[in-house]
């Protein structure tokens, strides 16, 4: 007690409003960059180039824009160079600066605000070019307008010099252009994805259909990408579905305009058991979905029960059809653009408006029913899938309770081969799932049994991506996996009730062990993917190779170490062995090189890109052999061979 008063009291007389600190204009950017653009890592550089593009593609969706250019220079330097109307050069009355030094350093002021610049935007709530501005080394920004050129530089978000018209360059077109250099000191890299960055630039040609995208990579030759649609998301959904066998030859389109909103779906019904959805606001991306998402699936569910029922597809004892069945096998694309959108997050990942609910619901709705009115075998194909589904739903519900914990501490049900650890905080634990006896034997053996469970699997488990659900679960290797985690899976999945906050994969590092990592990959991803977006499952590094030299051992974890070892040491009086297996090591060194947390090297699994697993998932394990086929000769040469 005396303690505590004394504390009190000395605190008291301390902290004052002289305390309180006030961050200036884009010093608090600087100082918590993670709260305006989510992280500091690769995703957080990527999100920079698209705050300046989504500028660009604003002055597109108002109709003054048709051309972008991204380019990013050997130096690292990025331009964005757009054919808009540029940012305006006169004065703001109330900075007393002019428009574009502003817009670059001023958070929340821009043309998105009620000023009549834009009807609909996206970026980052008006504060996208200050903050990229702020977190730039360098910054030059080039205004083409009235056949003029105006110029200014920062560096940090700082004026080197007043916004300028050039006396000696004469513009032969309007707009703007940016060239930054992402600061060091702030990001943990600087190394930008090609790939990453064209998926995000093909999205948004396919959002704002007519517009030229053009993506140049200087660092590698050849690394090009240009991006042109005519039919905007209906030829995104084209490309979700050109290897999964669609039901119906075109997708079905929605467009319905208000005044202060546009609501664009696209979607299309394929062969496969997976739903395939993306939806944007405003060209933004919303992973988590939100109002809009939710308006488009209760139309899809009331629309086919009430035309199955019609049709007497569903007898009137029959249940009505759920969600997950009309839903399988479903591509879709949602686009909303609102006057004023609102997003939940600072990096918009849910829709939050509840208007656009009814809106989307009713345009949709009205939409697919006409459809099925006017396309009886298309209606037909599509019911017929969904009663499949259904069918197969109940098949699952009843494995489902095969597998499925009743209880965390109820050890009985646990699969057999579980090898459990003590510790009952799973915060503190983590569990190995190891290919084969023989390797699950020695990770038996070189665990702590503290807090290291290990879970042996016998042979490879099912390819769930060519499986329902029903059959998923008749597979013994599934239901071991899923009743030692102890979370359920797919819809039922429940994080809080897992009983390892770390699960690694761990297989041998041969061409049998990449694919049963690749097959427990594809399952996770499909059936657990918060497992993945939690950050729980990792993939870990067993040594290829263990090099003796005298007393000494140096263990090399892939075909490069080894290379590089034998550039800087004789091979005199040195001893190679190479493990295709992890049951070839014996407990002490598992132990030392793969499974001590002092030691170990854990791969953590993320999805950067949904849309690009997605598709990858689909070419290697789907069914279609001709992408697959197609995508290992493209690839050939850069595969470790295993010889």
């Amino acid at each position: 007690m005396t303690t505590t008063a004394s504390r009190a009291s000395k605190g008291a007389s301390t902290y004052t409003a002289d305390n309180i600190q006030v961050l200036e204009g884009l010093e608090a950017v600087r100082r918590r960059p993670g709260m305006y653009i989510g992280s500091t890592d690769q995703r957080g550089l990527h999100h920079l180039v698209y705050e300046i593009v989504d500028n660009s593609i604003d002055e597109a969706m108002a109709g003054y824009c048709d051309r972008i250019v991204i380019t990013i220079e050997p130096t690292g330097h990025v331009e964005v160079r757009d054919n808009g109307r540029g940012i305006p050069v006169g004065k703001v009355a109330k900075t007393g600066l002019s428009a574009v030094e502003t817009v670059l350093t001023v958070l929340h002021a821009g043309g998105k605000f009620g000023g009549g610049g834009y009807k609909v935007s996206g970026g980052l709530h008006g504060v996208g070019a200050s903050v990229v501005n702020a977190l730039s080394s360098e910054l030059q920004v080039e205004v083409r307008q009235n056949s003029a050129v105006f110029r200014q530089t920062y560096a940090r978000g700082v004026p080197q010099n007043t916004l300028k018209k050039d006396g000696t360059t004469k513009a032969d077109d309007t707009g703007t252009t940016i060239r930054f250099l992402a600061d060091g000191e702030v990001f943990e890299t600087l190394d930008y994805d090609f790939d990453t960055l064209a998926t995000r630039f093909r999205e948004m040609a396919h959002l704002t259909r007519g517009v030229f995208i053009q993506f140049i990579d200087q660092r590698e030759a050849g690394q090009e990408r240009s991006y042109y649609f005519d039919s905007g998301i209906e030829a995104f959904v084209r490309q979700i579905n050109r290897t999964r066998g669609p039901l119906h030859p075109d997708p079905i389109y929605v467009q319905h305009e208000t005044e202060n909103a546009m609501v664009e779906v696209a979607f299309q019904y394929n062969e496969s058991f997976g739903e395939v959805l993306h939806s944007f606001a405003n060209a933004i991306k919303t992973p988590d979905g939100g109002s809009h998402v939710t308006g488009f699936r209760s139309a899809l569910t009331r629309v086919l029960n009430e035309y199955a029922r019609k049709a007497k597809f569903l007898k009137d004892t029959d249940p009505n059809l759920s969600g997950d069945d009309v839903r399988e096998g479903l591509a879709a694309v949602i686009s909303v653009k609102l006057a004023e959108p609102q997003f939940e997050g600072q990096t918009k990942t849910r829709l939050g408006n509840p208007e656009v609910k009814g809106l989307v619901e009713s345009a949709v709705a009205t939409a697919l029913a006409q459809t099925l009115e006017e396309n009886p075998g298309v209606a037909r194909r599509i019911i017929d899938k969904a009663l499949t589904a259904s069918r197969a739903r109940e098949a699952a519900r009843k494995a489902r309770d095969l597998v499925q914990r009743k209880g965390v501490l109820e050890g009985s049900n646990l699969p057999g081969k579980l090898a459990d650890c003590s510790e009952s905080d799973p915060s503190k634990c983590e569990i190995y799932i190891v290919e084969g006896d023989s390797a699950g034997g020695s990770a038996k053996m070189a665990r702590d049994r503290r807090s290291q469970a290990v879970l042996p699997l016998r042979g490879k488990i099912l390819n769930v991506e060519k499986s329902r659900l029903d059959k998923m679960l008749e597979n013994e290797q599934v239901r071991n996996i899923i009743t030692a985690l102890g979370t359920g899976f797919g819809n039922d999945y429940a994080p809080d009730k897992l009983r390892y906050h770390k699960v690694v994969i761990m297989t041998d590092a041969d061409v049998d062990g990449a694919h049963i990592r690749t097959l427990l990959l594809t399952f996770f991803y499909r059936f657990m993917p918060d497992l993945i977006t939690d950050g729980r499952l990792y993939i870990a590094q067993p040594p290829l190779y263990s090099v003796t030299r005298g007393r000494n051992t140096t263990w090399l974890f892939n075909e490069q170490a080894r290379v590089d070892y034998f550039k800087d040491h004789s091979d005199k009086g040195i001893s190679l062995q190479r493990y295709k297996g992890l049951g070839e090591m014996n407990a002490e060194q598992l132990w030392e090189t793969t499974m001590n947390p002092a030691n170990r090297v854990l791969l953590k699994v993320e999805v950067n890109d949904a849309e690009l697993a997605d598709t990858l998932f689909d070419t290697l394990m789907g069914d279609d052999v001709a992408p697959r086929k197609k995508f290992i000769t493209t690839h050939a040469l850069e595969a470790t061979l295993d010889v």
